[in-house]
């Protein structure tokens, strides 16, 4: 059964990362490779084979940025077949919070952290975002930006 799973192309799993710090403001990386090189975009990247999508958003998001961070709630699933230029990628995005560990970039990317968002964010992380924000003001989770 298992080999009858897999004959078919199927859409790459992937997850997002809108972070929260303590201070109301967000962290983005900028992307040092293609697609989107020099874009500003949200932590995130692909699921590993038996990893749990909730595993797998905060070990990117360490990889990624040096934090630890808890999962507050999952933002959306977007799934467009275009939103990725590589190829068909469903992403599963998820707000979090800063726990814990010390803020840095990784080989693949610079770290900011912002108060306002910047224009043109990678792939459609600035419909995530938004919808990030907008789920952390319901939750009463202190925000700095406005969600436009």
């Amino acid at each position: 059964m298992k080999s009858s799973i897999t004959n078919r192309p199927r859409p790459a799993l992937a997850v997002d990362a809108v972070i929260i710090r303590k201070n109301g403001n967000i962290i983005l990386v900028k992307r040092r490779r293609p697609p989107y090189e020099g874009h500003w975009a949200l932590p995130g990247g692909f699921v590993e084979y038996g990893e749990t999508v909730e595993d797998a958003v905060k070990r990117e998001v360490k990889e990624e940025t040096g934090l630890d961070v808890e999962i507050k709630g999952l933002i959306g699933v977007y799934s467009k077949p275009d939103r990725d230029p590589r190829g068909h990628v469903v992403s599963i995005a998820y707000l979090v919070t800063e726990i814990g560990g010390e803020l840095r970039g990784s080989e693949e990317t610079d770290i900011g952290e912002f108060s306002v968002i910047p224009d043109k964010l990678a792939f459609d992380h600035n419909d995530i975002l938004r919808d990030g924000l907008n789920l952390a003001k319901k939750m009463g989770i202190n925000v700095n930006i406005d969600v436009k």
